[in-house]
């Protein structure tokens, strides 16, 4: 098999490894049985998911720094070990505190060092100028595993209730995910990306090379911050919508049941991933984010607005893409920034933002209903940061290669 052959099963690989990973996306329907069935508070029912989040983000740089000296194969096997062995542990809690054990560090833990991995790797393998489409269809396989996951789950706790769902996700992560780990491998020392095809006449696209900057040297660069507060700020409207849509719907259009909203965000959210990587490749990372936070912003200064089905679902679909575009321009816009080499450091390191956001959002959906009882607030003030967002878009460019190389020399 030739070397692209090779670039595309990594590339597959992780796409499946990621649709395993994402069983933190069926928390969801945990959380409804453990209500109903088990007789718990939504308190206690939602905090190993919160658990798993922190756990996430944290193994997530942690596991991006051991990446980059030890290569993604041992830290991957590791992560979906963890995320399987994690669930079917989950099989045998009955308690809360044994629950965010299992599920939320162990399993959170897992899947942090198994989505670590497959980006670094998977980049590395394809020519730089598809950094985008890779990173896109990578965080993709993670955002469709909801529209499976939900409804097996679901089925699974019906028939054969919540401890044995949790053992046959993990029983499947442990036969699917770390099989496909195995195969996941940095290119050799001497490998060169296949160059993407052009029309005839047409020559290749110039790109221009990253150089390699660690993430202590990364810290005094005024981008580096530029990207954060974009990430934080973006990621905050994206999850406010996300995790409050179904409450959303009830509220503003009467819409108490509208379940098949959380199917179209996964849908659009995948999408987004893809179409926003592939865009990045075109134009350019941080234009692509100039126009995912526009479309953001405008869409929640509109978003009180929306009191009928029609309009919630388009609501919904813009948000979701909006929130997609990130998973797939950020990682892109650390690689072009900052170099492959330290990669996984780095973008653990801008990752914390996504974190942030997540507890901005929820602060922010708090603060509302307080002072309020409606997400109208919080609406103006997502809008708000997605306008702090567009200005950042604007003003931040790329490290010049001087610059770059003063840096480089500097680490």
């Amino acid at each position: 098999m030739s070397k692209i052959d090779k670039a595309m099963r990594i590339l597959i690989a992780g796409f499946s490894i990621n649709l395993c990973l994402g069983i933190l996306y069926a928390w969801s329907v945990f959380n409804k049985a453990l209500v109903s069935d088990w007789g718990w508070s939504a308190a206690d029912a939602s905090s190993p998911y919160a658990i798993a989040t922190i756990t996430f983000s944290i193994c997530l740089l942690v596991a991006g720094i051991l990446q980059d000296r030890m290569g993604p194969r041992k830290i991957l096997i590791l992560g979906t070990t963890l995320t399987g062995l994690g669930m079917i542990a989950s099989g045998f809690a009955s308690s809360v505190m044994a629950l965010n054990v299992t599920f939320g560090v162990i399993a959170g833990a897992g899947i942090g060092f198994g989505y670590a991995c497959l980006s670094p790797s998977a980049m590395k393998w394809f020519h730089t100028s598809k950094k985008g489409m890779v990173n896109g269809i990578i965080a993709a396989g993670f955002g469709l595993a909801a529209i499976y996951l939900a409804p097996v789950t679901s089925a699974l706790i019906g028939s054969l209730g919540i401890n044995t769902a949790f053992m046959i996700l993990g029983a499947g992560v442990l036969v699917i995910a770390v099989p496909l780990a195995c195969t996941i491998t940095n290119p050799p020392a001497d490998y060169t990306p296949a160059e993407p095809k052009v029309k005839d006449g047409q020559a290749p696209k110039a790109v221009k090379k990253a150089s390699d900057i660690n993430w202590k040297v990364m810290l005094k660069t005024p981008q580096f911050y530029s990207l954060w507060v974009m990430y934080a700020f973006a990621a905050s409207a994206g999850l406010m919508i996300i995790g409050n849509i179904t409450n959303i719907a009830s509220m503003q259009a009467n819409l108490p049941n509208a379940v098949y909203l959380a199917s179209i965000l996964a849908v659009f959210n995948s999408g987004g991933r893809v179409a926003a990587g592939i865009l990045a490749d075109k134009i350019g990372g941080v234009r692509t984010l100039l126009i995912a936070c526009t479309l953001q912003g405008i869409n929640m200064v509109l978003f009180s607005t929306f009191d009928s089905e029609l309009t919630l679902i388009i609501g919904t679909a813009i948000a979701a893409v909006g929130y997609g575009t990130l998973l797939a321009v950020f990682p892109t816009l650390t690689a072009e920034f900052y170099g492959l080499k330290n990669y996984g450091t780095n973008y653990g390191v801008l990752y914390t933002a996504w974190g942030i956001g997540g507890a901005i959002g929820a602060a922010i959906v708090g603060y509302s209903m307080t002072n309020g009882g409606n997400y109208g607030l919080a609406y103006t003030i997502s809008a708000a940061m997605m306008g702090v967002c567009v200005v950042l878009a604007i003003v931040t460019k790329p490290i010049s290669e001087e610059k770059a190389a003063e840096l480089e020399a500097a680490a």
